[in-house]
């Protein structure tokens, strides 16, 4: 017999909005986030025969921030081309972001964790050439979940991707909620 469970999940979103230009920031984010060849990345770590193997391999290849871009899309593209878009000449970009140790982390405590990793991040140009960027984090996400060992890998995530988006943003750090 199959069932449905619908949960209501509150997420902290973050949204950072700087003067500094689109491309700017989103070259400041990639100074956290390394963006290797996947297929080549996913053939090494299949390869690997043990954890620790593993581990170092995804260390190798991850940026500064833990992370490596999973994918790049530009969104702007789509808004472009829909005339009743009306965010010609402005850009969209979101990346796909993560590690999969850190999923893995995270998922051998609460396997719906997984949902929210690797994790998202929005960055969008505004009008007058400012730049904002939405992150939603993923300690938020699985709250409802009360899993203490998954919220606190999850919170060490959620901060290393704040660190790094209020540095490309030029954003002043704020104290942890």
């Amino acid at each position: 017999m199959a069932s449905e469970h619908v949960l209501h999940i509150p997420v902290r979103r973050h949204v950072l909005t700087s003067e500094r230009p689109f491309q700017v920031v989103l070259d400041g984010i990639y100074t956290g986030i390394s963006q290797p060849d996947l297929g080549a990345l996913f053939a090494t770590l299949a390869a690997s025969t043990s954890y620790e193997e593993f581990t170092a391999l995804v260390g190798q290849a991850q940026g500064s921030a833990g992370l490596f871009r999973f994918w790049h899309l530009d969104d702007d593209h789509v808004l472009a081309l829909d005339p009743q878009a009306g965010q010609a000449g402005r850009r969209l970009v979101r990346l796909i972001a993560g590690n999969p140790v850190t999923m893995g982390q995270m998922t051998r405590h609460l396997p719906a964790a997984g949902a929210y990793a690797p994790v998202t991040i929005l960055i969008q140009e505004l009008p007058g050439g400012r730049t904002q960027v939405a992150y939603d984090t993923v300690a938020s996400a699985i709250a409802p979940y009360a899993d203490a060992a998954a919220s606190q890998v999850a919170q060490q995530l959620d901060t290393d991707v704040l660190i790094l988006l209020r540095h490309a943003t030029g954003t002043p750090p704020t104290a942890p909620p």
